[in-house]
């Protein structure tokens, strides 16, 4: 067979494959810095929507009944979008560990801190110890009104900077509707004193500080180990008000610090969700768009030439 005629082939058979499958097959790695394993701070009935602001609202999608459907749906998605590693944390740390060994490489396991005590320093040194353990967080103890500056979360801060391992928390100006969220408590400046006190700790804050822009520019223009990522703004608020935000901090120079994310929780349709929102975003080159999707967090994780070469296929 000419060569010619070897490329007309190629062309017939990809003209022939659905639109998806085209897509999925020349897709560059992703890794998610924001997943759960089948977990959501809140009750969640089954088929229930996704959350969305501002109300009133149209959400799409329904919740997972089960951890086994969270997890066959959260794998699927990292399929099709090639997702070769995502970040990790639940309020059931066996199940954590259980989908990391259903899913062997493909996960950082991390505890999710909401109340300070409930998971104690001495058990998770212990995890840290045996290697179960690579994250700590999502800290989510802003869903209960306590900020990151609050003394109750400093021995977790001082768990992660002993054991080098990077640290997600929420601080932002939105979340769930618990009677305990405070706004007030999710300002980006409130991680200044954490930051001092450690000032090598790898911390990412969730959605970037959204919608705290200027705040959260002046922390990451200060404290270069402090990244953000973009994860449930992708899907739970306006397109417009997410790129808008988005293109603001690409504007003042961060695109370089800024990491993708899903926070799936029960709902995995909204990994390829988040996906595609970083790919449509005209504002961004093709070079900022892997950065986000994939080598900020390679370069955040400290990942091996040998690890990136394997999710490069290379």
């Amino acid at each position: 067979m000419t060569k010619v005629r070897v490329i007309l082939v190629s062309l017939l058979l990809l003209a022939g494959m659905p639109a998806a499958a085209q897509q999925d097959r020349a897709r560059s790695p992703v890794i998610d810095m924001h997943m759960h394993a089948h977990h959501v701070p809140l009750p969640v009935q089954p088929g229930s929507p996704p959350p969305c602001r501002p109300r009133p609202c149209v959400p799409e999608g329904e919740a997972t009944a089960t951890a086994e459907e969270s997890l066959r749906k959260t794998l699927e998605q990292m399929d099709r979008y090639n997702i070769v590693k995502g970040f990790l944390s639940g309020s059931e740390l066996d199940l954590v560990y259980e989908w990391g060994e259903a899913a062997p490489d493909r996960f950082i396991a991390a505890p999710f801190v909401v109340e300070p005590g409930e998971l104690s320093v001495e058990m998770l040194r212990e995890e840290y110890e045996q290697g179960r353990l690579a994250g700590m967080g999502e800290i989510g103890s802003q869903l209960v009104g306590i900020p990151p500056n609050d003394p109750k979360l400093a021995a977790y801060f001082e768990l992660a900077a002993e054991f080098d391992v990077p640290v997600l928390i929420h601080t932002e100006g939105i979340g769930p509707a618990l009677p305990g969220f405070r706004t007030a408590a999710g300002s980006p400046l409130l991680l200044e004193d954490v930051l001092v006190r450690h000032r090598d700790l790898k911390v990412f804050v969730e959605n970037a500080g959204y919608p705290f822009l200027d705040e959260m520019t002046a922390m990451m223009y200060q404290y270069p180990n402090l990244y953000g990522d973009l994860s449930t703004i992708t899907w739970v608020i306006p397109r417009p008000a997410f790129h808008r935000y988005v293109e603001a901090l690409v504007g003042a120079g961060l695109a370089e610090r800024l990491m993708f994310g899903s926070d799936q929780m029960r709902w995995p349709e909204k990994i390829g969700e988040a996906v595609e929102a970083i790919e449509e975003a005209d504002y961004i080159n093709e070079e900022q768009k892997r950065d986000i999707l994939y080598n900020n967090a390679a370069r955040f994780l400290g990942l091996s030439e040998e690890e990136v070469r394997r999710h490069h296929g290379r």
